[in-house]
């Protein structure tokens, strides 16, 4: 290291502190970074870290901008952050320099305020180095990072290499920003973040600046920073310079700023306050920063060596998000699965290696990140950059048919169907920037400017549609985009009793639910079944495992990890990319699918939760019967060079009965109205099965161990104190997550997960409740309240429900309608 404020800490700005983000996981983090720079430190070191707490003004230039500053300030009541939604005329008696004229009204966050960078990185030492800590070695630059492979033939961090010598450790942790692709390669680890220009200038003294809140101009992508009686301005364009060769030698270097680049933030900070046009510029300050893919920070081990740690790729905002950051990297390095929602939200393991190591990838998606970091957050939008990277067998066959596909760690699946035709994604033109032509009529981007909206798309009666001819006919969903692995070895079973919550003695055939849990009783959900010989490729004893598609790679990682801990002699094997995956469901499926595979669906021949090896229209299958809509259906595990031959024989068939393709956008609504749990959504690793109404896949009546099993046991012993309750609102009003919960007039937590469900014709929401006087969360205590869903500062009654609104006695499923 050069020193412990090099790199973008000696030329940011920052410090500047937002408590309310579109996300419950950074408002946290957020909230655990005010109280240490603004309480903890000071009182711990008796040092100043430069808080300054002056408020926060966003800006808010349309009514979609305001409606979702609304969102932040519904979810702000959650944990206790005082916010106002304030008219253009308040904003100009709070802040009279700013100019109103094409103000639709801010949002207003008192307790905001900045922290000095330099000033927090010396007083945290300080605290570091009184609790024991070495003092960090400055001047001291790591030459090599010596990595080991062990018995079992997992590599491990050994000893870090420096100019004054070997230090010996098992544990490495990456912060080294801008340069941490190139610590990385020292390990053989991949570090997917781009290094960029990032530049802020500081103004002359301005006369009634002093005392004002700093200001997000979201609209004008520009931000005002309170420095004294001067205002820094800078923000985020939408033509980035890439610093292509990153210097070791730069760690207090600075780039000549480019105008052309810039200019744009001085006009949008002359248009909101007018005085900046007269107002001199003192300083102008450009350096390097680091930008990942989805504008998220990597944390985590890293998945190619165990014991090296990510700390890096804050994309500008390492300071704000720095206490939380710093413990949960401490959590992850005592314990392999973290929490909060940082473990799956935040670790480099979140990306697919193929991803990692695509340069292309990791440009185009940390650029568009970087452009719209000061966009509206709209639920359903996606990217357009870094599209069609990994692409499932029927791609081509559903893009014909009008698929409007969505992307979820590199995968194109799909999201919804347009009778319209086809809207296939088109390669990234940087949204005109660097001297690239823009796509000019881009079906896909026009459709998915549909979504920019808080209310129903456009589109909203087609996903109806998909949704109620799967109720009342059939539909075939495409869910090859599914993690397909294979847990194989003599110690498969061993290994399966100890990863998995439930019984995995089921008879062979059984189809389960399962579940995995942490060391601290979180758990995870996907399907499991033993895998006999003589089955598809590969043939192997062990069990087949079918993970969705947007976690997977988090699964796979957890998973080897805990292998790697106990020393299973078995493996996993990832068969994702050789099969495809395809779920037909409905009432009629079974009339359907009898026609194209060759064996007895009866109940009595074929039950729910069984799985069996067929042939589809002379391919062989794998054939399970389950469900994630609520009907009776099946899913087919095809390989993936006869997965066209195998969609087009069940089209075929189903043709005379109405079958219909539905995406993604269809199993949201069905699966909330049915009360199935979505993976991050419902369920996420500071969530736990007994408070996720999910006990029933935990072996707890049996005495066979399994990780976390002490964590649920003494959970259930001491009760549970929140608990994932289902509401639905008589009134037909878009939800989408965020949404706050009242019981009895007091806040009591907020929506996870949130759809319209189209067959019961109610918007439907899920999230976890408390008890404002501390005590358990009961079915009775759930059952009693009188309760209100606040969306953008608006309440709608609510009925709390115990039981799916949807088939609560579960007969479809079974085949019985």
């Amino acid at each position: 290291t050069r020193r412990g404020d090099s790199g973008t800490l000696c030329v940011s700005p920052a410090g500047l502190l937002w408590q309310l983000r579109p996300s419950d996981v950074e408002v946290e983090l957020l909230a655990h970074t005010r109280d240490v720079v603004s309480r903890d430190l000071p009182a711990e070191t008796g040092l100043h870290t430069g808080w300054v707490e002056n408020g926060g003004l966003f800006i808010a230039s349309n009514k979609q901008r305001l409606d979702e500053y609304k969102r932040l300030m519904s979810l702000g009541k959650v944990y206790g952050v005082e916010s106002h939604v304030l008219t253009p005329s308040q904003t100009k008696d709070l802040y009279p320099l700013m100019n109103i004229d094409d103000l639709y009204g801010t949002l207003y966050v008192p307790k905001d305020g900045t922290m000095d960078p330099a000033g927090t990185c010396s007083t945290l030492a300080r605290a570091a180095t009184a609790r024991g800590a070495t003092v960090i070695i400055e001047n001291c630059p790591v030459t090599g990072i010596q990595v080991r492979t062990d018995d079992f033939g997992v590599k491990r961090v050994h000893a870090v290499e420096t100019a004054h010598g070997t230090i010996q450790t098992p544990c490495v942790v990456n912060c080294a920003g801008v340069w941490a692709r190139a610590l990385g390669r020292l390990a053989g680890v991949r570090v997917p973040l781009v290094a960029m220009h990032h530049a802020y200038v500081v103004t002359e003294r301005i006369e009634g600046i002093q005392n004002m809140p700093n200001v997000r101009d979201h609209d004008a992508s520009v931000y005002l920073r309170l420095q004294g009686d001067a205002l820094s301005v800078g923000g985020y364009e939408s033509n980035p310079i890439f610093w292509e060769e990153v210097s070791e030698k730069f760690a207090f270097g600075l780039f000549d700023l480019d105008w052309d680049v810039f200019m744009q933030h001085i006009e949008g900070a002359v248009n909101r306050v007018p005085v900046l046009e007269k107002t001199g510029i003192k300083s102008t300050v450009c350096g390097p920063e680091s930008f990942t893919a989805d504008h998220k920070p990597l944390m985590g081990e890293a998945p190619e060596v165990r014991g090296f740690f990510l700390g890096c790729g804050f994309n500008s905002a390492g300071k704000r998000e720095l206490r939380g950051s710093c413990i949960h990297t401490w959590i992850w390095m005592r314990r392999p699965w973290a929490h909060p929602d940082i473990a799956i939200s935040l670790p480099s393991r979140r990306f697919h290696h193929s991803l990692t190591d695509n340069n292309r990838w990791i440009r185009e998606r940390s650029h568009e990140s970087y452009a719209k970091n000061y966009s509206v957050v709209f639920p359903h939008d996606e990217p357009l950059a870094g599209r069609n990277v990994r692409k499932d067998p029927l791609h081509e066959e559903l893009l014909r048919q009008g698929c409007v596909f969505q992307e979820r760690h590199g995968w194109e699946r799909p999201g919804w169907f347009n009778p319209g035709g086809a809207a296939p994604v088109l390669d990234y033109d940087y949204y005109g920037a660097y001297g690239r032509q823009r796509h000019g009529d881009y079906t896909y981007n026009r459709l998915l400017g549909d979504e920019y909206t808080f209310d129903f798309p456009p589109h909203h009666d087609i996903i109806k549609k998909e949704c109620l001819t799967c109720r009342n006919a059939l539909a075939l969903f495409d869910m090859s985009y599914f993690g397909k692995f294979y847990l194989v070895g003599p110690e498969a079973t061993k290994a399966a009793d100890w990863l998995f919550s439930a019984d995995v003695s089921k008879a062979p055939g059984t189809v389960l639910t399962q579940g995995c849990v942490s060391w601290r009783g979180s758990g995870l959900l996907f399907r499991l079944c033993r895998a006999e010989p003589a089955q598809p490729s590969p043939l192997r004893d062990g069990y087949y495992l079918a993970i969705g598609g947007a976690v997977a790679q988090h699964n796979w990682s957890h998973i080897t990890t805990v292998l790697q801990d106990m020393k299973f002699q078995c493996k996993l094997l990832d068969c994702s990319e050789e099969l495809g995956m395809m779920s037909i469901q409905g009432p009629l499926s079974r009339v359907v699918l009898q026609e194209v595979l060759d064996t007895d669906l009866s109940n009595e021949a074929f039950p729910f939760s069984t799985h069996k090896i067929t042939t589809a229209a002379g391919c062989q299958v794998r054939a399970m019967r389950l469900s994630f809509v609520g009907e009776m259906g099946w899913e087919l595990h095809v390989p993936r060079a006869d997965c066209v031959k195998v969609y087009r024989a069940v089209m075929e068939a189903g043709a005379q009965h109405g079958i219909t393709n539905a995406g993604y956008r269809a199993i949201d609504s069905l699966s909330i109205e049915k009360g199935y749990r979505h993976w991050h959504a419902d369920l996420r690793p500071d969530d736990t099965p007994l408070e996720a109404g999910l006990a029933f896949t935990c072996k707890l009546k049996s005495s066979i161990p399994f990780l976390g099993r002490e964590a649920v046991e003494a959970q259930k012993a001491k009760g549970i104190f929140r608990r994932l309750v289902c509401f639905t609102t008589e009134e037909k009003v878009p939800m989408f997550g965020l949404e706050a919960v009242w019981r009895d007039g007091k806040v009591v937590g907020h929506i996870r997960r949130a759809d319209f469900g189209f067959a019961i014709d109610k918007t439907i929401a899920y999230g976890y409740i408390r008890d404002p006087a501390g005590g358990p969360v009961s079915l009775d205590f759930v059952k009693s309240g009188s309760y209100e869903l606040e969306r953008m500062g608006v309440t709608f009654p609510a009925r709390a429900h115990t039981k799916s609104p949807f088939d609560p006695d579960n007969k479809r499923v079974k085949g019985f309608y």
